[in-house]
């Protein structure tokens, strides 16, 4: 039989996830929130799960270390989906990218086409398309985490980041001022695996189709 392995991150993903695996009859054996192991075996002595930074999982996929995975949207952007079969969108993890400024601030008239901004993202594949778009010049600042911080400090006239609730730009007193995309998170697959292990991975491609599908008609 053959064995599989399948690329997670911890956190939303994981927990939106597991309604997934459980209708392909996976279960994991430990919670890797509550767990230090980076690779968690299932009730099926061939299937394991490996728990990776969720910028990652394209590239374990890509290069074979997983046979599939789930990533968000924005991540297989800038990743650039590369070697990789997306067969579904997941419709799980749901949120928008956004541009976000400083309440104050008037992005109308900075944004105008021939403008200049400095934006702070981690997503700068996805920025630097958005603005192109727009004829707006950009100068692109590569950050990793709390986004929120530098148009507060004066790193940045903007950020382009993942908005859910809208809760952390508003307790930093940052708003939304611009709908760049909406995202979720896809199933992604290793094509070499699909074709040596097509009989494996088919089927629980299969049922995470009927739980998207059961989720879209509800």
């Amino acid at each position: 039989m053959n064995s599989l392995t399948i690329a997670l991150s911890k956190g939303r993903i994981f927990d939106e996830t597991l309604p997934l695996l459980a209708a392909a009859g996976i279960e994991p054996a430990e919670n890797p929130e509550q767990s230090r192991k980076l690779i968690i075996g299932t009730n099926h002595a061939n299937i394991r799960l490996v728990i990776v930074r969720a910028t990652d999982v394209p590239t374990y996929v890509q290069y074979g270390a997983a046979d599939f995975g789930i990533a968000g949207k924005d991540v297989l952007t800038e990743h650039g989906g590369s070697g990789l079969y997306q067969p579904l969108d997941l419709q799980i993890a749901r949120c928008r990218m956004m541009v976000a400024v400083r309440k104050g601030f008037d992005y109308a008239a900075a944004s105008q086409p021939g403008c200049r901004l400095r934006v702070a993202t981690k997503y700068p594949d996805i920025a630097a398309e958005h603005f192109a778009d727009k004829g707006v010049h950009v100068d692109l600042i590569k950050l990793y985490g709390s986004m929120e911080l530098a148009p507060l400090v004066g790193l940045s006239d903007a950020i382009v980041d993942l908005v859910s609730t809208g809760n952390t730009l508003k307790a930093n007193d940052l708003e939304a001022v611009e709908h760049i995309a909406d995202i979720s998170s896809r199933l992604v697959v290793n094509k070499a695996a699909l074709k040596l292990k097509y009989a494996a991975i088919q089927p629980i491609i299969d049922a995470f189709a009927r739980v998207v599908n059961a989720d879209k008609a509800a």
